[in-house]
């Protein structure tokens, strides 16, 4: 399928690895120029190295990149110094640790709500209104599936992202989706990447199992019975890029493999 976005300008966070690398893999493979962001130079550059080697082929796009902590608001000059306009922005950053809420001061949930609801805000901001002008834009949300069934040690998380899910159910149903911009949130389950690993070996540690066990005990819990890969969620980032979702907009795409059980 011709996804529609071949020549479009592309914004993708948090692509060095991870999530953020399998949208911009994706898009890249639908001819979309990509501008890929992340804190670590050294990682972004072997991450635009990987796309450029494996991904461009004859698809005509042209990868680039920007090391900044794109939570900042010097982090966002430096990327929209680079370029100014972009026709698909995904937003995406590290979630905020694990823990009670009872430890937690103002500064942690500061801290959370700057990198998963105000900076995704910050970017639409800057964003929407040349999409609309162009009459494209494709803004992707990179969430968590605890947006749908929160879980208890995440409450940064939980509540940061439920306030960025609530204000973009606002403004993607505003006169933005009739002039051509959509804005989704894609909810990520359990994926096979870095983070969940580490994740997985803090569990591990606390409980003194082996990390393998613990790692199994995760995969029984999902219906597919394996974790998610980044192609995959990559190829859905692009599905809704495309001008084929031109009709879907302020939705929730979950993508966890069945775990999550509600009807809704």
């Amino acid at each position: 399928m011709d996804l529609g976005i071949k020549g479009k300008w592309a914004l993708v966070c948090g692509a060095s690895k991870g999530l953020g690398l399998g949208c911009a893999q994706a898009l890249v493979r639908e001819g979309v120029h990509v501008l890929i962001v992340a804190r670590g130079a050294q990682a972004l550059e072997a991450a635009a190295a990987q796309l450029i080697a494996e991904d461009v082929r004859d698809s005509g796009a042209s990868v680039h990149c920007v090391a900044a902590d794109i939570t900042t608001a010097e982090g966002r000059a430096a990327v929209f110094a680079a370029r100014k306009d972009f026709d698909i922005v995904v937003t995406n950053a590290g979630g905020p640790p694990p823990g009670d809420f009872r430890s937690w001061e103002r500064d942690a949930w500061i801290k959370a709500l700057d990198a998963n609801m105000l900076t995704p805000i910050e970017l639409i901001k800057a964003t929407v209104d040349g999409m609309a002008a162009r009459g494209f834009g494709r803004i992707i949300n990179i969430t968590s599936s605890a947006v749908k069934a929160p879980i208890d040690v995440l409450g940064l998380s939980n509540g940061a992202r439920t306030g960025l899910t609530g204000f973009v159910a606002g403004v993607s149903r505003s006169k933005l989706a009739a002039q051509g911009v959509t804005i989704n949130n894609l909810l990520p389950g359990a994926f096979d990447t870095d983070r969940l690993k580490t994740n997985m070996k803090g569990a591990a540690e606390k409980s003194g199992q082996p990390l393998e066990a613990v790692m199994d005990a995760r995969r029984k819990t999902i219906p597919a019975q394996r974790f998610g890969t980044p192609a995959e969620f990559g190829a859905i980032c692009a599905f809704l890029c495309s001008t084929h979702a031109g009709y879907m907009t302020g939705q929730n795409v979950l993508a966890d493999g069945g775990a999550y059980s509600g009807t809704f």
